[in-house]
């Protein structure tokens, strides 16, 4: 979604060395048992013409890799291919792989429509090990992995370093407690300590599960008692106490005509705010004067831990190509194609690519430091329901309908509906 990277293993060029001997070694099967070439399909969401330019030199190295094997890609618009996937299941044509939103993953899953790759791919183990753990979590539904990552984001605290220092701050605030201690100081300035623009597991797992809090428990099977704990509260409340005491504007609710952060951060009306690496290109065509800041996520009893977002890659199980299809999802997980997309504006999710980021924008330091600890939101079919349960019961919790404990404790009674 594009609201819209374990310790190191074996070197870089020992990795990329294995996956490419792995993945070669699946195409010499589809050469001695094809006369012709193989083509597989390829669904994406990738966005012209920087991605997909850089999607196709990504093809063209592994073409040149496998001569037997020709990749088909197919781009649509985000929306164009939910709802083509959606379509296709239903009893279209669909293709060999593809580009996945990561919540679409348990719900396909489910539907049989994604292969388990923990089962049918080798070398499954060897690649879970060098991505970061939070992005491939998001491929997990019922004891299997449906996918493995393939981009990944999450969101970290982005600011105006001058509404901070017309308050006589010099820096963002690290921790729950001085977000309290510095918002009476920007208020008088009229300025909001934070803004955001919903009340959704996007929005608030990152101070939900930061305050040492969750949504539901390990296996996301039960949210009560988990959702309504005393840490799960009082990361909520901090955004309850901070909007009642006007240090967070109403568009956290969804107020009509309200600033939006991609504006107010830039115009000096919001010091902070929480978003991801594509606001940075944004504002440099939009505002070519803000010099963002970037911070982690602001810590509270259970550290700074943020939300994962991204894609997955999926392997169709009705595939009449499964060997080539194996090879190119190899491929895609290798560090140098993770690198080449990289450098068109996708975080790569092998950790060793990672480390390379900053060389290519300085800011992507702090993505991958926030990435070590980041988690996704919980993997279910029934995710958007969920998700619109949390939406509305936090909303009820900050607009004062409901105590945080009430809303929290009736989503949480909702929420275990869904998860069953």
């Amino acid at each position: 979604m594009r609201l819209r990277l374990l310790a190191f293993g074996l070197p870089a060029a020992l990795i990329a060395a294995a996956v490419v001997a792995s993945a070669s070694a699946h195409t010499d099967g589809v050469a001695r048992t094809a006369a012709s070439k193989t083509t597989i399909t390829f669904w994406d969401s990738y966005t012209p013409p920087t991605e997909t330019g850089a999607f196709d030199r990504v093809i063209r190295q592994f073409e040149k890799l496998h001569p037997n094997i020709v990749v088909k890609p197919v781009h649509f618009s985000y929306n164009d291919l939910q709802q083509k996937l959606l379509t296709a299941t239903a009893g279209g044509s669909l293709p060999d792989v593809l580009r996945s939103d990561i919540i679409w993953v348990p719900q396909y899953a489910k539907l049989g429509v994604y292969a388990p790759l923990d089962k049918i791919l080798p070398g499954f183990k060897r690649i879970a090990k060098t991505v970061y753990p939070g992005p491939l979590a998001t491929n997990f539904w019922h004891g299997h992995y449906y996918g493995l990552p393939l981009d990944t984001n999450t969101r970290i605290q982005l600011y105006s370093r001058s509404a901070l220092e017309q308050a006589g701050f010099n820096s963002p605030p690290k921790t729950f407690a001085q977000m309290r201690t510095m918002a009476p100081k920007l208020k008088e300035k009229g300025i909001y300590v934070f803004a955001d623009g919903g009340t959704g597991g996007w929005n608030v797992l990152p101070w939900i599960w930061s305050a040492g809090g969750s949504l539901t428990n390990k296996t996301y099977t039960k949210a009560t008692g988990y959702l309504n704990s005393r840490k799960s509260i009082s990361g909520v409340q901090l955004l309850v106490d901070l909007y009642k005491e006007g240090a967070i504007p109403n568009l956290i609710l969804g107020a009509s005509g309200a600033l939006q952060t991609s504006d107010g951060a830039p115009q000096g009306k919001y010091a902070t705010i929480l978003d991801g690496p594509w606001m940075f290109p944004i504002w440099a065509g939009s505002y070519p004067n803000f010099p963002p800041g970037v911070a982690r996520v602001p810590a509270g009893a259970g550290g700074s831990v943020s939300v994962v977002g991204g894609e997955d890659i999926a392997m169709i199980k009705s595939t009449k190509h499964a060997a080539a299809t194996k090879a190119f999802i190899q491929f895609m997980l290798s560090p140098s194609a993770q690198l080449q997309m990289a450098k068109a504006g996708q975080m790569p999710v092998v950790k060793s690519v990672g480390a390379q980021l900053t060389k290519i924008h300085s800011y992507y330091g702090t993505f991958v430091k926030q990435l070590a600890t980041a988690r996704p939101r919980t993997p279910s079919p029934n995710w958007s329901k969920i998700d619109q349960v949390l939406n509305t019961q936090v909303a009820n919790a900050i607009s004062g309908k409901e105590t945080t404990a009430q809303a929290l404790t009736a989503a949480a009674h909702q929420i275990d509906g869904l998860l069953k």
